[in-house]
């Protein structure tokens, strides 16, 4: 048998992909690049400054946070449409680093699928820089893997990893929570970047519906709707902290939804009883339980319904957190702490 030449490429791997994404990428990740910031994409780690920051805390603490899109993306290669879901990612990670008072610092991202295709890279970065900005967060580096075989054709997997900095005596752990506090919602945008495995299956095999399809509730098609971008409360969280306004916890409303997110930051002593129709309900959400005919409590339990962040605090601080959250549309009193077992009550 005649040897044949073979090389990385023709095992799946092509490094000179590897080299356009950089150069597509470059500009766009070091806009986000504060002073702290000592190195430039293509070193093996990145060099972040930490001193003036920590300067002005007395006893600073890091809190770190991954995580991904996860099925989202399957959304995103059916309507060939990628500038998004790194805003997700960016989100989503920011997200659940707020929740302890944490102001977020640096992102990290790991991209990874069968076959690199630059300008898909650059679109998902594209996005991550666009919420980076957002964020007040540089995006100081990360990882694209092409990986054939691991991953199937056109399927991508992205991963975050945000650093974020607060004061150990601010950080916000919910152990002052105590009955008769108030559950403040704020609304979120749609299903963010939780229950997409059972959102799929709801439209696309129940239903029979394409993205491309449109339905007279909904304002968008089908995969336009389930690609809307994740809110991040960065700025809505700290233009209440920043105040001083005294919150007693805060959850991320991710996947689990109210029922499972709340009892994260509730003393052993406490439950919460929810009040569901205190809020309006996004339509996605009611097409969805529709097609499916799924069972009320089901829907709690996958979805966030509408709301993507809760505070609590004490009555007497309600009318100040509103105050200092004009720019949303609106913040729902959606519950109220009771003693319990750390459980959630949805009643009418």
């Amino acid at each position: 048998m005649a040897n044949k030449k073979i090389d990385y490429k023709s095992a799946g791997v092509d490094i000179d992909a590897g080299n356009e994404v950089v150069d597509l990428i470059k500009d766009g990740v070091e806009s986000t690049f504060t002073s702290n910031v000592l190195t430039g994409l293509g070193s093996f780690g990145s060099l972040y400054d930490l001193k003036p920051i920590l300067e002005s805390y007395d006893h600073p603490v890091l809190v770190q946070s991954i995580d991904g899109v996860g099925t989202k993306t399957i959304i995103a290669r059916k309507l060939g449409k990628f500038d998004t879901i790194g805003i997700d990612l960016v989100s989503a990670a920011a997200n659940d680093i707020l929740v302890m008072g944490a102001r977020p610092l640096t992102f990290l991202d790991y991209i990874a699928n069968d076959k690199l295709n630059p300008e898909t890279v650059e679109k998902i970065v594209s996005g991550m820089v666009k919420a980076c900005k957002e964020t007040g967060v540089s995006l100081v580096g990360g990882e694209t893997a092409e990986m054939p075989n691991t991953y199937l054709p056109g399927e991508h997997d992205l991963v975050g990893i945000i650093t974020g900095v607060v004061e150990k005596s601010k950080i916000i752990t919910g152990k002052h929570i105590k009955p008769g506090h108030v559950v403040l919602g704020l609304p979120s945008s749609g299903l963010h970047t939780n229950g997409y495995s059972f959102a799929r299956k709801l439209f696309f095999e129940i239903g029979g519906y394409d993205v491309n399809d449109t339905i007279p509730e909904l304002e968008k098609s089908v995969g336009l709707t389930l690609l809307e971008p994740h809110i991040n409360y960065t700025n809505h969280v700290f233009s209440v902290l920043d105040k001083g306004i005294d919150v007693k916890g805060i959850a991320h409303i991710t996947g689990g939804g109210l029922v499972e997110n709340i009892p994260r930051v509730l003393p052993n002593e406490c439950g919460v009883k929810i009040k569901k129709d205190s809020w309006p309900s996004l339509p996605v959400f009611d097409v969805m339980q529709s097609i499916g005919d799924v069972d009320e409590n089901e829907m709690f339990r996958a979805f966030n319904l509408g709301i993507g962040m809760v505070f609590i605090v004490d009555s007497d601080t309600v009318s100040s957190v509103k105050d200092s959250l004009k720019d949303l549309t609106e913040v729902y009193e959606i519950g109220t702490v009771v003693s319990g077992d750390k459980s959630v009550i949805i009643k009418n």
